[in-house]
């Protein structure tokens, strides 16, 4: 494998991206002088995904909602025990999680890290599904999902998403239900298996205590030979408006919480570039250090559990503001009037600048942590951004770049809100 170095002076770090004869990215960020290591064996395939074809069929077949989640978790088992058991034995701290787009298998240890790595590349690429182990499992994932239900915080974000999309399948429970689970067998867990956990869909991501040509040499020992698989995802059509503006649940909790949403239109992930200023926008309009939310944390409002964030991924994007609150109706035309006051005013060349310094400032940072590293490449790997392409827009953003979004990206009428009251 040819690897590229990618070299950034101003911060002085690097990091090299290779890629596999079948098509799979590898990055590697090898830090010298740290203790430990982290590794990710990723798929680009998440619970969006429900319905796909490969090249060579003409229809699509449409699987139980909660597939890509039920496999990340039969995929640990095999004949010979459990994956999690061979770590025992390394002593690294292993883990995985599927979210709307993609689904992660990982490592952190502080040596044996090639024996980890091979379990890692091991496991991931020998399923071993049969119907009793899944019949099994569907009572354990259904107990996940009945807590899932029972979680206010799962219950506003979902209700939320249903309120914003019509179609868009990140509006499904990321772990389905218990009656589509119901309908997962092994026959459709090798189908998705098959066709989403082709190499040329997947990435190894690895950073920490490592030299990167010894990695490179060891995936091409345990990388196996599979066909290339070309996925097509089933499209469907989004309206541009939201399918409600309101939903409401009642569940115990002692103070109402929400979530109010914003959607966002995106083809793929959105850019980089849009990411990080809406991101900023944010923060220098709501964030903590912000006129707006301290004025909204001394009348009472809010709590400091309030928030506001770019929810995005492959084919989905919408600015989401939570928390807790007396009023969420109230806080929600707070905002409101504050886009609208922003639009008019303008950005704050002083608040900008602190915010952006505030950005560079945790963006370096992160390069002090393996994990942070590793989380950062993992997002690469499936939006197709470099390591260091952040820095650069960090550095040349100026008001102009917000205000842009103020006046063209945000429409606040395609906005949903979702509240969870208490008992009364």
């Amino acid at each position: 494998m040819i690897k590229e170095k990618l070299f950034h002076p101003a911060l002085q770090e690097q990091y090299y991206v290779a890629t596999h004869k079948s098509g799979l990215k590898i990055y590697i960020c090898e830090k010298p002088n740290f203790s430990g290591a982290y590794a990710v064996f990723g798929t680009k395939y998440g619970s969006i995904d429900n319905a796909f074809r490969i090249s060579e069929q003409s229809d699509y077949t449409i699987v139980p909602e909660g597939i890509a989640h039920f496999l990340e978790h039969k995929l640990f088992e095999s004949e010979d025990g459990d994956a999690f058991a061979r770590y025992a034995k390394t002593g690294a701290s292993a883990n995985a999680y599927t979210s709307f787009d993609r689904t992660c298998y990982l490592f952190s240890c502080t040596d044996r890290f090639d024996e980890s790595f091979e379990i890692l590349l091991d496991f991931v690429q020998h399923p071993y599904f049969t119907q009793a182990t899944v019949e099994k499992e569907q009572g354990i994932i259904g107990q996940e999902i009945s807590m899932y239900d029972d979680s206010p915080d799962w219950v506003v974000l979902f209700n939320a998403l249903e309120s914003l999309y019509h179609n868009n399948p990140v509006r499904i429970n990321i772990a389905g239900t218990a009656q589509t689970i119901a309908k997962i067998d092994a026959e459709l867990l090798y189908q998705c298996y098959n066709t989403f956990y082709n190499l040329q869909n997947m990435f190894i991501v690895v950073c920490g205590n490592v030299e990167a040509d010894h990695i490179l040499t060891m995936c091409d020992r345990y990388l196996k030979d599979t066909p290339t698989v070309a996925v097509e995802t089933m499209p469907y059509n989004e309206p541009y408006h939201v399918a409600c503006d309101y939903k409401e649940q009642i569940m115990p909790v002692s103070i109402p919480q929400f979530i109010w949403g914003i959607k966002l239109d995106t083809t793929g992930h959105l850019p980089l570039s849009t990411r990080t200023e809406l991101s900023m926008l944010l923060a220098v309009l709501f964030g903590q250090q912000s006129p707006f939310y301290n004025r909204l944390l001394d009348e009472g409002l809010i709590n400091k559990g309030f928030g506001a964030s770019l929810f995005e991924g492959r084919n989905y994007a919408c600015i989401l503001f939570s928390g807790e609150s007396v009023d969420p109706e109230t806080v929600v035309n707070r905002i409101k009037t504050a886009f609208e006051q922003a639009k008019t005013s303008g950005i704050d060349p002083q608040e900008f600048e602190l915010i952006r310094r505030q950005f560079y400032g945790s963006y370096i940072m992160a390069f002090n942590n393996v994990e942070g590293i590793g989380d950062a490449l993992t997002d690469c790997a499936c939006d197709g951004s470099g390591l260091f392409d952040e820095a650069n827009i960090i550095e040349n953003m100026t008001p102009n770049n917000l205000d842009r979004h103020l006046q063209q990206t945000i429409d606040i009428e395609r906005s949903a809100l979702s509240v969870i009251k208490p008992v009364s």
